[in-house]
């Protein structure tokens, strides 16, 4: 896994041993910041299910101000940080915090704090045919905080597999929707 653009073009970035962190394919970043384009350059960034930050840390390489990085396990979060440093980003552009993504979201909304652009790629769901979703995917989509912490003309980019099927609610408008195997990133505004 590497970035795949910006100043740190082809930086290898570290991936935790073992199955607990499934990272986002180079392919498919490749396609979600080929869609974003400009939008990147400037923003203020936020990180769900960070794992080893890759979408975060792209975002900085192709030139976002700030990148705050979600991941619960303190492992993972340990591995993000080193990957963010060999990449020679500055650590007053990158903050890992270590929690709970839905708690992180409601206590980035008490603070007042909003972002122009929110990734999230999320442990996949269940297929779910027949019944409404209740992947982590579906959670975040449902989370009353969310809208809260995206800012006026943000974009929220949401990944989930082809098998889980998302009931979007209407707060939130589909604007794009990239497809590769059996991963799926929506993006979506208010």
């Amino acid at each position: 896994m590497r970035i795949t653009g910006g100043k740190a073009a082809r930086r290898i970035l570290r991936v935790p041993k073992g199955l607990d962190v499934r990272p986002t394919p180079d392919l498919v970043k490749q396609a979600v910041f080929n869609s974003l384009g400009d939008r990147v350059v400037g923003a203020r960034v936020l990180e769900l299910f960070a794992g080893t930050g890759a979408l975060g840390l792209e975002c900085l390489s192709r030139g976002a101000q700030s990148v705050v990085c979600v991941e619960i396990s303190s492992r993972h979060a340990n591995v993000l940080r080193d990957n963010a440093n060999s990449a020679g980003f500055q650590s007053e552009q990158v903050e890992v915090r270590v929690q709970n993504a839905f708690s992180a979201v409601a206590r980035l909304a008490q603070e007042g704090l909003t972002f122009d652009l929110i990734l999230a790629d999320p442990p996949y769901g269940e297929k779910n045919v027949g019944r409404r979703s209740n992947s982590l995917a579906q959670q975040l989509l449902d989370d009353p905080q969310l809208p809260r912490v995206l800012s006026g003309g943000g974009l929220l980019v949401l990944g989930h597999a082809r098998r889980d099927t998302l009931t979007v609610p209407p707060i939130w408008r589909e604007r794009k929707r990239l497809q590769h195997g059996d991963n799926v990133m929506l993006m979506l505004e208010q």
